[in-house]
């Protein structure tokens, strides 16, 4: 084989591994059907399908195209799948018929191992709409233990009513893809715990220029620390560009992750690593009454960045008391000072990574997340609702977006919210475990979602 140069594959294919000559790489499944594409089709393709585990697998269609329904399925059920074109042929992938929410951008079955050389559920949900118009959507494929080191792109042409494939990043986890002066970039891990990288496209997404590392990490393995950081919304504030990540490891025992922001000059060159500052990692310490009975260690993490009412410019964090949430200040004079404590915030969200924006018409922050209520978990993440507040201090539900109380909240979870302002309306992705998912934090499907006229509901 040949040397590569890029971050970007259509697909990744590992040696000795089974991709398929003909490669499976979109699956959304609707209450019966299932509407795949793929790539390596040469000519007329055949599709066969199976309840999962039962008889031989039946020619269902042919088709010259490169995506297909296959329609009649009964509801909630597994089937098996793949696409013969000539002697070429995919590996059996897996799908489970159901009622969808949203638009499905991309799905996973938890027992379908074609991924499994990175993880077998999606994660990290990351959204955008590019300068040309069309929306992209990234994600990870997740799992404890394994690499967790692929990435997903789609796009859209029809603002989220059909997806489509683009390509896939490796190694990239935790990313978050974002424009900058007109150009799309992509911030993440290599793994978990591992280096930071950065890297540009040029045409859409389509390809990624080698990823440039910023800092070295470690990695997930053997409880090692390292940069954890999220999808987050990377914010300008006083001719910089910021974004929040973390030094640790969940298995630290001692801190859990210090926090930290990264910034680099906004007319400086991103890709070059030299450009940017890292605050210096700090350890929670600031213990006030409400928090007295605070669990340890302190898990300070995937904070959002945001600018106060007065000016102050803060990294809210999840945080590990029911409620509530920690705010740092960021020091935008001194940037590699380490954040120093400002607040903490009582917001009601579950123990889940979220997202705060400020619309500057309404003067309102936003949020989008999973709202505690009476007698659930601490991490549950089956109830979401958008909510507003005037001054980061109080906040009101403005609507209930998806109401799964009923529901086992090990089982059903709608997450780690990335949205954008689009026009008069918001739109946003979801890590979305519904449907027999593997948990309510191991998601199956990657789901896409619009509020419309948000600021008159």
């Amino acid at each position: 084989m040949k040397g590569y140069g890029l971050w970007s594959y259509s697909p990744y294919r590992p040696p000795h591994f089974c991709v398929g000559d003909v490669y499976v790489c979109r699956i959304a499944p609707d209450s019966t059907a299932i509407r795949i594409e793929w790539l390596g089709g040469d000519g007329r393709c055949e599709i066969f399908c199976r309840k999962r585990d039962a008889g031989e697998f039946l020619k269902v269609a042919e088709t010259d195209e490169c995506v297909f329904d296959i329609t009649g399925l009964e509801k909630d059920t597994d089937y098996e799948f793949y696409v013969a074109c000539g002697e070429k042929k995919s590996r059996i992938r897996l799908a489970r018929t159901g009622d969808p929410i949203g638009t499905v951008v991309n799905y996973l079955h938890p027992d379908d191992k074609a991924y499994s050389f990175s993880g077998r559920y999606l994660c990290s949900p990351s959204l955008l709409r590019h300068p040309d118009g069309f929306l992209l959507a990234s994600m990870d494929v997740y799992e404890l233990g394994a690499p967790q080191n692929l990435t997903l792109i789609f796009r859209s042409d029809d603002d989220g009513k059909s997806w489509h494939y683009v390509s896939e990043l490796m190694p990239c986890f935790w990313g978050k893809l974002f424009i900058h002066k007109g150009e799309l970039y992509m911030l993440s891990c290599s793994t978990e715990y591992g280096d930071l990288l950065i890297g540009k496209s040029v045409d859409g997404g389509k390809t990624f220029g080698a990823p440039v590392t910023l800092l070295r990490g470690s990695n997930a393995k053997g409880g090692n620390d390292g940069f954890h950081k999220n999808p987050q919304n990377l914010i300008v504030h006083g001719g910089r560009i910021y974004e929040s990540l973390e030094w640790g490891s969940w298995s630290n025992k001692d801190y859990g992750h210090a926090a930290m922001v990264m910034s680099c000059d906004i007319n400086d060159d991103l890709l070059v690593p030299e450009n940017w500052s890292f605050s210096e990692p700090v350890k929670f310490d600031h213990f006030v009454p409400e928090i007295a009975d605070l669990r340890k260690p302190v898990m300070t993490i995937e904070g959002t960045l945001v600018e106060d009412p007065d000016g102050k410019f803060l990294n809210i964090m999840r945080f590990g008391k029911r409620g509530y949430n920690l705010a740092y200040r960021v020091n935008t004079l001194d940037h590699e000072a380490p954040l120093s404590y400002h607040s903490i915030k009582k917001i009601g969200v579950a123990y889940s990574k979220f997202m705060i924006k400020f619309d500057d018409r309404t003067k309102k922050y936003y949020t989008i997340a999973s709202k505690l209520y009476d007698g659930c978990p601490d991490y549950a993440r089956n109830y979401l609702v958008l909510m507003s507040s005037p001054d980061l201090e109080n906040w009101k539900i403005e609507k209930e977006l998806f109401d799964y109380r009923e529901c086992d909240p090990e089982k059903v979870g709608l997450q780690y919210i990335d949205f954008s302002f689009d026009g008069d309306d918001i739109i946003y992705l979801s890590r979305t475990a519904i449907n027999n998912a593997a948990t309510f934090h191991d998601s199956n499907y990657s789901t896409f979602h619009r509020i419309k006229d948000f600021r008159n509901i």
